[in-house]
């Protein structure tokens, strides 16, 4: 059910490590057509306070169909008693998250990949 994911990675995970993750997330979110998964996003979190989305992704196949926003908003609903809601993301992808609500960040982030800091 899992394939065709992390595209353009420099060395992508395995489909048993993207379910170790989820399985290890506060919260996942799976989006699943066709007897496959399509797109995933999850949340690791205090449990009280602040939460981080590390992963947002939608199979290439799938792109363009607003699967990536239905999943974003779902998450955002699941952790709307949070604080603050944190990700990080490429530079590229910033306008997207702004359409979401998020905010790009000029801070620092320590041992951070390439990406700027967003949140919403």
């Amino acid at each position: 059910m899992i394939d065709g994911f992390f595209v353009g990675w420099p060395s992508p995970p395995n489909a048993q490590t993207l379910i170790d993750v989820m399985d290890g997330s506060y919260r996942r979110i799976w989006a699943v057509a066709d007897g496959k998964v399509v797109g995933y996003i999850n949340a690791i979190s205090d449990g009280v306070l602040n939460a981080f989305i590390p992963w947002l992704e939608v199979h290439p196949d799938y792109q363009e169909q607003g699967i990536g926003r239905e999943l974003v908003e779902r998450m955002v609903a699941e952790l709307e008693s949070m604080y603050a809601i944190d990700l990080m993301c490429d530079e590229e992808l910033i306008p997207y998250y702004e359409k979401l609500g998020f905010m790009g960040s000029s801070e620092l982030s320590v041992g951070a990949p390439i990406g700027q800091g967003c949140w919403g």
